[in-house]
């Protein structure tokens, strides 16, 4: 991974939350066939999952990996078995800063934690799919705990790389206008954390690119931002993350099939590829 201007540009081209609804998946499928997007990372427990497994095995061009899920969304074990974690319905807490605090100081959090991070890592091998990389829905597998738990497990787990997420910054400020104070608290705080797991990804051999791009776009990953990206892309390897559904983030998945961007990689030297390409 050198950094030199010389470095080839390489770019993943991801989507999150495959497998949480038909909308999300189709536009997943769609984009990759039609357009740039070259992964996708699953959510194993939500309901349009099996779906995704489909249409995963359909597409075997497509990297697939685990997009933990441990806020906003299901969880995987029963919920007596993590009490702490998720109420009784077995769905985990909509606030990610008192659920954060919360898995940090709570020992009995931390062990339902690993319990369930494994029961997540377990779910995805049994679909058969290679596991392609891991990320964390709302970031998650930064938290200092949960990334913890995943790099003393990660040989045992087969997780081989993972998403560093460091958006840019002043990159990011000369691409897109507004939400500054979402974006700089953003920044300082994935910069800080990403700054502390960079080392330990090191340390344990696992891959991820040198800058990843979405972070601060917070859901408007559309045509006119990756029309701006594309061009200043850095030297080396960079994941551009996204949201593409055929209802709620329609824009997102326009931008990924765009003819305009569909062959802009290509006319500006950028090779396409997975996690598992790194």
């Amino acid at each position: 991974m050198s950094h030199h201007s010389t470095a080839p540009r390489r770019l993943i081209v991801n989507a999150d939350d495959f497998g949480r609804s038909e909308s999300i998946n189709l536009a997943v499928v769609r984009a990759h066939r039609e357009g740039i997007l070259t992964s996708a990372s699953l959510m194993v427990n939500e309901s349009a999952a099996d779906q995704a497994v489909r249409l995963a095995r359909e597409n075997p061009k497509l990297g697939v990996g685990l997009h933990l899920t441990l806020i906003c969304g299901a969880a995987a074990l029963p919920p007596e078995r993590i009490s702490h974690l998720a109420g009784t319905r077995g769905q985990f807490s909509d606030n990610p800063v008192a659920a954060g605090w919360r898995y940090f100081f709570s020992a009995a959090c931390k062990a339902e934690l690993q319990a369930e991070i494994e029961a997540q890592v377990a779910k995805f091998h049994a679909t058969g799919l290679p596991l392609d990389h891991l990320n964390g829905h709302l970031h998650f597998h930064l938290h200092p705990v949960v990334f913890g738990i995943l790099m003393n497990n990660a040989a045992r787990w087969g997780i081989r790389a993972m998403r560093l997420t460091r958006d840019r910054f002043f990159l990011n400020a000369r691409l897109a206008p507004g939400q500054w104070a979402y974006r700089l608290s953003h920044a300082v705080v994935f910069g800080l954390l990403s700054a502390r797991a960079r080392r330990a990804l090191a340390r344990g051999n696992i891959r991820h690119t040198a800058a990843v791009f979405g972070l601060l776009q917070n859901a408007r990953v559309d045509s006119a931002y990756v029309e701006k990206l594309l061009p200043r892309l850095p030297a080396g390897d960079s994941e551009l993350y996204s949201h593409p559904s055929l209802d709620q983030f329609k824009r997102e998945f326009d931008a990924l099939i765009n003819p305009d961007i569909r062959n802009l990689p290509e006319r500006l030297g950028i090779r396409l590829i997975r996690y598992q390409d790194l």
